[in-house]
Parts: C-alpha cells; sequence; structure tokens
C-alpha cells in the first residue's frame, strides 16, 4: 500500500488501495465470497516518527493505538475504493471494516526476544537516545539504527464473531487489518489490554481463514511465484506444492524471515487446519489464484 518508489504519501497509498480493489472486484464479479485483510507497516512506522518529532507537544501513543489508528484509516480506503470498483461494475454490495484484536500470550518469547524492526533508521547516538526509554535498538549497518519490538504468535482473532455476522448479512468484511490490534488477557480479572508488539498480517490471515470457514487463502504479493535459490543462478519457480514439502524447503532456510518466510508459514498452516488450497501470487493474478490456475500453490500433501 505504497507507491511504486516505495512513497507512503496519502496520494500514493489511496491509489494503490484503488489499484487492488479493482482486482478485488473482479473476483466479486465473479461470484467470489471476499473476506479482506491487509497490511499496515508504513502507515505504523508513519505514526512512530510522528510520535518522535511531536512528542514534546502531544504525547506518544503504544503500538496497539497505533495498530488501531492505521485499521480505521486503511479500513476507511478500501471501503471507498472497493465501492467505486464494485459500481463501476455494475455490483451493489456492501463493504464494512471490524477493527480487530488479536490475542496472544503474555507468556511468549518474542516479548523478552524482539525481533520486527518498526519505522525510521536514525544514526547512533540518536537511537541511544531512544534506548535510553526502555525502547530497542538494532544496528542495520550502513543504513542505520532501527527500532524493533516483540512479534507475537498470533492464538484467536477475537472479533471474528463479528465479521462472521456482517458476512451473512451481506456484506463484504475488512478484518484483522495488520495483524489486528495484540491484546493479552489478564488472569485475574479476565479483562483485554493492549501490548507493544506487532502482529504479522499473514500468520494472522492464517488464523481468520479457517475460523470463518474460508477454502481458499490467497496471499497477494508482488512476485508471481515462491521461489528458491533466491539470488543465485539456481532460482527457481515453486508452481504447486504439498505443505510437508514447502514445509522442509523452510527449514532448510529457503525463505528470508523478514519477506516470504510468514507468508509460507501462513500458506502451510492454513492448508493443515483444513483449508483447500492456498495461493502466494501477485496482485494482478489473483483472480486465476482463486481458480487454482496460477501462482505458488500449496495443499495438504
Amino acid at each position: 500500500m505504497t507507491g511504486p518508489d516505495g512513497s507512503a504519501s496519502q496520494q500514493a497509498q489511496q491509489s494503490a488501495v484503488e489499484l487492488a480493489m479493482k482486482r478485488v472486484a473482479e473476483l466479486v464479479g465473479q461470484g467470489v465470497e471476499v473476506l479482506l485483510t491487509h497490511g499496515n507497516g508504513p502507515q505504523v512506522g508513519n505514526l512512530l516518527v510522528k510520535n518522535e518529532l511531536a512528542a514534546h507537544v502531544v504525547p506518544p501513543v503504544s503500538l496497539d493505538w497505533c495498530g488501531a489508528q492505521t485499521q480505521g484509516t486503511i479500513g476507511l480506503l478500501v471501503l471507498n475504493a472497493l465501492e467505486q470498483a464494485l459500481t463501476e461494475r455494475g455490483l451493489r454490495r456492501r463493504v464494512a471494516t471490524v477493527v480487530s484484536r488479536t490475542l496472544v500470550d503474555a507468556a511468549d518469547p518474542a516479548f523478552e526476544h524482539p525481533t520486527k524492526p518498526v519505522g525510521r533508521f536514525l544514526p547512533a547516538a540518536e537511537a541511544a537516545r531512544y534506548g535510553d526509554t526502555g525502547q530497542h535498538w538494532v544496528d542495520f549497518g550502513a543504513k542505520g539504527w532501527r527500532r524493533v519490538v516483540p512479534s507475537p504468535e498470533p492464538i484467536e482473532i477475537l472479533d471474528a464473531p463479528a465479521a462472521r455476522a456482517l458476512m451473512d448479512a451481506g456484506y463484504i468484511v475488512v478484518a484483522a487489518g495488520g495483524g489486528g490490534v495484540p491484546v493479552v488477557r489478564d488472569p485475574s480479572s479476565g479483562g483485554l489490554r493492549g501490548v507493544e508488539a506487532v502482529i504479522d498480517k499473514d500468520l494472522a490471515a492464517a488464523i481468520l481463514a479457517p475460523t470463518l470457514a474460508a477454502d481458499a487463502l490467497v496471499i497477494a504479493t508482488d512476485v508471481d511465484h515462491v521461489m528458491t535459490g533466491y539470488g543465485t543462478p539456481q532460482v527457481a519457480e515453486i508452481g504447486e506444492i504439498g505443505a510437508d514439502e514447502l514445509a522442509e524447503l523452510a527449514q532448510a532456510g529457503e525463505f528470508g524471515a523478514g519477506s516470504m518466510g510468514p507468508k509460507v508459514t501462513a500458506a502451510i498452516r492454513f492448508v493443515r487446519c483444513g483449508g483447500r488450497f492456498a495461493v502466494i501470487t501477485s496482485l494482478d493474478r489473483i483472480t486465476d489464484a482463486v481458480a487454482g490456475r496460477f501462482g505458488t500453490i500449496v495443499r495438504a500433501s
């Protein structure tokens, strides 16, 4: 949801969402029941920069608040763009966004070992100043230092029942955006509270999809296929593959932890939870992907 040059300006984000929703409208026009999730990395990063630059004027807000805010903003863009794309096709469907919470375990090891980069790169001296506040910063070499935060495993999308009710009422639903707002349950009161963390969007989708009885999970990215040997002369595209075989390739280190790795893991988990198939492919080919004709198609082994 950024421009071709990586720009996250308001217009660039809007244009990217409008393009994506034209592809989604094609699916709806073919009679496919669609549930949407989305990422929010650049948007949360922008909010964190605003936190830093305006901290002397406006109190900074926590990551769970940033996640909720971006779900609302991106949800609005999707609502407007998808409704317009559907209208252009002569389709009358209602769209709704559910600001969703994702339950995580307060004892998840990720809280002791933050690894997920967020926000901008900073020089060492400036990063050290933020590190003194309890934040974790990592040296990324020539690019500078970057904040890292916990990324715990998602356990449950708590607001999936609301999404289901809206779908049953005829809505196209956007849910679990950005992986959902991470929350933990207080063991004494049973209540929920947000935590300083981010949830991987692909892993959250792998939980949401079977919860709502989806039979296909399509992960839209910027390449047509998952590849082995990426960056080497032995690079090869993966077409149809069994979940066990794909898992073996993942365990061998074929897929980057910060890029294709979570998508592969999500696809494997989905089919192992009873999904008919998962596909990883480019946004432009999602119509063929849903039909099982294109992309890296993952089925139960």
